[in-house]
């Protein structure tokens, strides 16, 4: 078990170990700095995991510390600090509410990026789910979260020499994790049994502090269960259809009714897509077996809950063969007082149980994660609603934002101390102030950027470093990870899940234009590819593959560079180095795409086709738009048109921009973009502006509907 103790750290200091277990660090920069101070070398080997570091730190430099008056004059600073974070009183929320602030509001979702030191997330869904929490602490909004911890996590990916992904599962470390057991005492475990229908299984329950949010997480990986039930949990979407639909019992009906062993009883609650619908199910059964009847359960439950959608393709929904449900669930209806059917048809769509649907109906605020995605999806599930014309369909929107304390680069935020001033942290949703982002000087954001330009190559030629030393691997690998990239050359990045509707070899679709544009000898081009596709996607997998090629092609080696293993340690590298941030996937299928939100609150500027998020935050001088808006909601497959779209913006617009400098070499035509992407982007797509909403739109009132339908 892990039982939070650090032997070797004095007394004097021994308050290191509850900032290591609080993710709050994550995006605090002066407790990072803090642990960064202990053993810089350690840290940075450690990827910023203060947990890992306090394991493996040599006890002297720790002795060290405790008795040097600089680090602790820092470390009050900082536990001041961080004990007045970890209060909610003084915060947005329970100065806006102050009643619904001392009740909970539940969060599920089956997956949350929070840090490379906790690999429970896949991509963009767990990484908002992430700032989700992050930003409910931030704000004071008394949120509760409950998932997974998945012991063999996601995977990490290798390229082999000839260009294919390689997928690598490991253990996660437990001991290095900053996670600790639910129960009161650390060295007990919490364990919750849990049986619905046809399935009996045993959880252990994790927690995560994240500021003031507890996240729960459930891990079936105990002696209690068989081999098979010891799976349940142990990688993110993997396993088959049975599989899946046992995993998901587990996530929703096994997640609420471990906040009820822990003795939460949360007045509104929230499903993050459809894979966590099951809980909805199981607070109705709760309600019918305290005496309500059907009806009276549903219409609670509608009343107090939410549902968010991310997916534009209606394959991406679950959805379970009617025989699974049965099997899974028998003897459930009669818990809900309903006979099998109508249990049935609570879910129904298409001859099979859908997870959406069943979401869409037992919940009265729904909503996509941008403007767009929200006309898209009341489209896509009219047929549900089918009394309903598509302008009535009860599915509005709340665009999705990115923390931006965890996000935006510490070198840029101290820049911002100096010409916004230190509030710029506690007002960067305020649209007027960012206005002063304009009086910063030129050269000095330059300057900025340009270090953490450097910063990203100098990562992306020490992981190639690394691949060298350890696996021994071919010399043109190590080429096409990046070590021939020029810190001059303007830099496209393209990171992101690999598969066929997002299009990243779009801009290869003409390889001679691209070709000549990349090497020019006096305005050169180059561009960073980074990302996974998933383990059953192999079209993905042929893409990467494709560009990879490229990478390691005697021709385009020096220009092209793709780096393996994409994930949030690297994100951070992407999202504040690079110069373009390029985006084309075939609209409407981009539900909202938050990484292109990070790029732009570094100052890097997108290129980007206009859906998802881009389709609101693009305004004519804060980036690139390739093609025009879409005319109707149908999927845009002209590759064609949308390729010489992108090859004009480079060679007309993008490329002469950024290369138009001034006798001290200074862009200033593209710093001006970049000073117009902060001031209209950072306040209008951070998720301080997306919590701000949700809790006004959907989590008050809510809990004011709970009032009205309580049985």
């Amino acid at each position: 078990m892990n039982t939070r103790r650090f032997p070797i750290i004095p007394e004097r200091i021994k308050r290191l170990e509850d900032l290591a277990y609080n993710l709050k660090w994550s995006w605090d920069y002066r407790a990072r700095l803090l642990f960064k101070r202990l053993d810089p070398q350690l840290w940075k080997n450690t990827q910023h995991n203060p947990v890992r570091l306090l394991n493996e730190i040599a006890p002297e430099r720790i002795i060290d510390a405790a008795n040097d008056p600089d680090f602790l004059r820092e470390y009050e600073v900082t536990l001041k600090s961080f004990d007045r974070d970890s209060s909610r009183k003084e915060k947005w929320f329970p100065r806006e509410f102050p009643d619904i602030a001392r009740q909970k509001i539940a969060y599920f979702s089956a997956e949350f990026g929070l840090h490379t030191s906790l690999p429970i997330y896949s991509g963009g869904l767990g990484i908002l789910a992430g700032d989700h929490c992050k930003e409910s602490s931030d704000l004071g909004i008394p949120l509760v979260g409950a998932g997974f911890v998945y012991p063999q996590g996601y995977f990490h990916q290798r390229i082999q020499s000839e260009g294919w992904q390689e997928d690598v599962y490991e253990l996660l470390e437990r001991k290095n994790a900053p996670i600790e057991s639910a129960s009161a005492d650390p060295d007990q475990r919490f364990l919750v049994e849990l049986n619905v229908g046809s399935l009996s299984v045993f959880v252990v329950v994790w927690r995560v502090n994240l500021g003031s949010v507890p996240l729960y997480l459930m891990d079936t990986d105990v002696d209690e269960n068989p081999h098979g039930d010891r799976e349940l949990s142990a990688r993110l979407y993997g396993g088959d259809k049975e599989h899946r639909i046992r995993q998901e019992i587990v996530l929703g009906v096994g997640g609420l009714r471990v906040l009820r062993a822990l003795g939460i009883q949360p007045i509104v609650f929230h499903a993050n897509e459809g894979h966590t619908a099951f809980m909805l199910l199981e607070r109705v059964r709760e309600l019918v077996q305290e005496g309500a009847s059907f009806e009276e359960a549903a219409e609670h439950v509608r009343s107090t809950s939410i549902f968010t959608t991310h997916t534009p393709v209606p394959a991406g929904h679950d959805a379970f063969p009617f025989h699974m449900m049965e099997k899974h669930f028998a003897g459930y209806w009669d818990e809900l007082k309903l006979t099998k059917d109508q249990f049935l048809d609570l879910g129904r769509f298409n001859d099979s149980f859908n997870m959406t649907v069943l979401a869409l109906r037992m919940t009265r605020w729904c909503n996509g994660v941008s403007h767009l995605h929200g006309k898209v999806t009341r489209r896509m599930w009219q047929v549900a609603f089918p009394e309903l014309q598509e302008d009535q369909v009860p599915i509005t929107s709340v665009t999705n934002g990115v923390h931006a304390p965890t996000w935006i680069a510490p070198e840029l935020g101290l820049l911002f101390d100096r010409y916004l001033g230190p509030e710029w942290v506690d007002r960067h949703d305020d649209i007027p102030f960012w206005n002063r982002v304009m009086e910063i000087p030129d050269e000095e954001l330059w300057n900025v950027h340009q270090l953490l330009k450097r910063k990203m190559l100098a990562f992306v030629r020490e992981r190639a470093r690394s691949r060298w030393f350890e696996d021994h691997v071919d010399p043109k690998q190590v080429i096409a990870m990046g070590t021939l990239l020029d810190p001059d050359a303007l830099t496209i990045g393209f990171a992101r899940r690999f598969t066929g509707y997002k299009r990243a070899a779009l801009i290869f679709h003409e390889i001679n234009r691209i070709k000549a544009l990349m090497l020019d000898r006096w305005k050169p081009v180059q561009i960073i590819f980074s990302g996974k596709a998933h383990p059953a996607d192999e079209h993905g997998k042929h893409l990467i593959h494709q560009i990879y090629s490229l990478a390691a092609d005697h021709g385009m080696a020096g220009h092209v560079a793709f780096v393996e293993n994409y994930e949030m340690h690297s994100a951070h590298f992407f999202t504040q180095g690079v110069d373009v941030w390029l985006n084309n996937p075939r609209p409407p299928l981009e539900a909202c795409g938050t990484s292109g939100q990070k790029a732009a609150m570094n100052g890097n500027l997108n290129v980007s086709v206009l859906d998802g998020w881009w389709y609101e935050g693009y305004n004519g001088n804060n980036g690139w738009a390739i093609g025009d808006p879409p005319e109707d909601l149908e999927v845009h497959y002209d590759d064609n048109a949308d390729a010489e779209a992108l090859y004009q913006l480079l060679e007309q617009q993008v490329v002469p921009l950024y290369y138009n400098r001034d006798q001290q070499g200074l862009p200033h035509g593209w710093i001006q973009m970049v000073k117009e992407t902060l001031r209209s982007i950072v306040p209008r797509f951070c998720a301080r502006r997306m919590l701000k909403e949700y809790a006004s739109r959907m989590y008050v009132p809510a809990a004011l509907e709970g009032e009205r339908t309580r049985v």
